[in-house]
């Protein structure tokens, strides 16, 4: 019996585009950055690429495969409106296929230890999850079911009318290499704020409170922990929790998220019996506003050190809000307003998954929120997006969250005070392009930098032109080099190259054309432009989006035969609204 594999099919799975790694172009006029450094945090490093997303992930593979740390994308839901009068079960596959192209690429991009989501709703879930089982494993998979909209409003008049149900939420599919886990997730408030945790822990780091809390849960605590503890506790100062809300200038409607936002350095003090006499002992040799001390049965406490010592039950004990009035949100997330990516949700995503400095790549940037959140978070990141709303949003937008002018969304809880910036990037046009007889030759736009810098990517080369070497143009190690020409290289010229470059290192040489034999010299390699690159890619395609007006129209069903299967390759796929421009 053979052996078969459980696998999701559809039309023209086998069919898989031979894309063209193209090169990056600047456009400076289009990049922008802060007039001044706001923090040492600021981070610069940040990429916005105009052009179709595919593409663009081709460009990217190379230099960061295996970098980005966490990819969070909002792809087109594929609704079926689009598909009213077209072939049924087309769209689908049309639909796969396109996502099956990015996923892949997305996926060689993720760190060893990092994470992929993708938001979807119900039209495609099913399908994608199989999609991403295919691709990622499905042990790598995780599923988060997220709130986006109350029973209410002008749909329930047609779910009452038609006795349906309204759709409330859509989902997250986690997709991680050693599967979902390591998350720092955040917790989320189980009900209202408890006015009892009045107290601002000011000078505590995220850092400190995971120590403290790691140290706190171990089954036996010693002396050197609690030494430890006190280090932290040295540098942190009480301050009263409604100062602090009026000097961030909090809105009443900004304020409870704040609140459960910063559980995690906020306190009440309560009454103990037991700590008292511990802590007034400890206090005789220990001045600081907060400390530790360690009890019979080997707990940790935390003391305020400023405790009464006239009252006869004074408040001493310092407990966090975070332990008591919130909880894991476990895969029902329902706790965020309505909306279909709002800040606070992107900032969940990206928080649980990275660090400061991390990558985050949004290849279907949208209106831009990843890059704005992931901005405002001290991450690095990178969006693609196609649509005019690149230059009309997504610019504008950022120009504001690193001017410090956009204080919407999570910049209250972040305290975001502006910082940073971005390079704007297009798209090269295709290295190859047919001139008026048909023939492929190198596209007249390309200078030879740019010539330079695409063949290394297409031969695998780093490129790092030599200001020393006139040869080197880039190299794939220490002693591999590559120089690229349009020359047509004599012997002479080849002999003199072949002397340069030594003996002990080796050079590919990219030219239009040379006289000799190509092994003749030991230490170069010869390669023709373009034939070199010919069978390597599609020439000249700039377009995988998909455009649903390109689809074949379904044929009417005759009155007794069944109409015949439609097969892809009738599709003309020069797509554009779907996957090149997200509305």
């Amino acid at each position: 019996m053979s052996k078969t594999k459980l696998e999701l099919t559809w039309i023209g799975k086998d069919k898989r585009p031979k894309l063209e790694p193209r090169i990056l172009l600047e456009d400076p006029s289009l990049s922008y950055h802060a007039k001044h450094r706001v923090s040492d945090n600021d981070q610069f490093d940040n990429k916005l690429i105009f052009g179709d997303n595919l593409l663009a992930l081709k460009a990217l593979e190379q230099e960061y495969a295996g970098k980005v740390k966490c990819v969070f994308i909002d792809p087109p839901y594929n609704t079926g409106n689009a598909f009213e009068y077209y072939d049924d079960g087309l769209e689908h596959s049309i639909w796969l296929g396109l996502m099956r192209d990015r996923l892949e690429v997305l996926w060689k991009l993720l760190t060893s230890d990092g994470l992929m989501c993708i938001q979807i709703d119900d039209n495609e879930f099913a399908r994608l999850f199989l999609l991403c089982a295919e691709i990622c494993g499905e042990s790598n998979l995780k599923i988060i079911c997220v709130k986006m909209s109350e029973p209410s409003g002008l749909k329930m008049g047609t779910v009452k009318r038609l006795g349906t149900i309204p759709k409330l939420k859509e989902f997250i599919i986690l997709c991680g290499k050693n599967g979902v886990k390591g998350l720092d997730i955040e917790r989320i408030p189980k009900g209202t704020w408890d006015t009892e945790y009045n107290i601002f822990l000011d000078g505590l780091t995220k850092a400190d409170r995971e120590s403290i809390f790691d140290i706190s849960e171990q089954e036996e605590i010693s002396s050197e922990d609690i030494n430890r503890l006190d280090e932290i506790g040295a540098h942190i100062n009480l301050c009263s929790l409604a100062d602090k809300v009026r000097e961030l200038g909090l809105r009443a409607n900004e304020k409870e998220a704040w609140l459960f936002d910063n559980a995690w350095r906020i306190c009440q003090c309560a009454t103990s019996a037991s700590v008292l006499v511990l802590a007034k002992l400890k206090r005789q040799h220990n001045a600081n506003n907060v400390f530790f001390v360690k009890s019979a049965r080997g707990l940790a406490y935390m003391v305020r050190g400023t405790f009464s010592d006239t009252s006869a039950k004074p408040r001493i004990q310092l407990i966090f809000a975070d332990d008591n009035l919130t909880v894991h949100p476990g895969d029902l997330w329902v706790d965020f307003k309505n909306g279909k990516k709002p800040e606070a949700l992107v900032s969940r995503i990206i928080r649980m998954s990275t660090k400061a400095g991390d990558l985050v790549l949004d290849s279907f940037a949208g209106s831009g929120t990843t890059g704005a959140v992931a901005h405002k978070m001290g991450r690095r990141w990178i969006m693609i997006e196609l649509g005019d709303h690149c230059h009309t949003h997504i610019i504008q937008r950022l120009k504001k969250v690193i001017d410090g002018d956009d204080q919407g969304g999570i910049s209250k809880t972040a305290n975001w005070q502006g910082g940073g910036g971005f390079r704007y990037y297009s798209l090269a046009p295709s290295l190859l392009e047919q001139d008026r007889w048909g023939n492929w030759v190198v596209n007249k736009n390309y200078n030879p930098a740019m010539l330079a810098e695409a063949l290394c990517k297409l031969e695998g080369f780093t490129s790092a032109p030599s200001d020393s070497q006139w040869w080197n143009h880039g190299y794939s190690s220490e002693q591999d080099f590559i120089y690229v020409t349009t020359q047509n290289l004599s012997h002479q010229q080849l002999e003199e190259l072949s002397d340069e470059v030594g003996g002990d290192r080796s050079l590919l040489v990219c030219c239009t054309a040379f006289r000799g034999k190509s092994d003749q010299f030991p230490n170069l390699t010869l390669k023709k432009i373009p034939k070199m690159v010919l069978s390597r890619c599609e020439w000249a395609h700039d377009d995988y989006s998909l455009n649903v007006a390109n689809l074949p129209m379904a044929q009417p069903e005759p009155e007794v035969d069944k109409p015949k299967n439609v097969s892809l390759k009738q599709t003309n796929i020069n797509q554009d609204d779907l996957f090149g421009k997200e509305p």
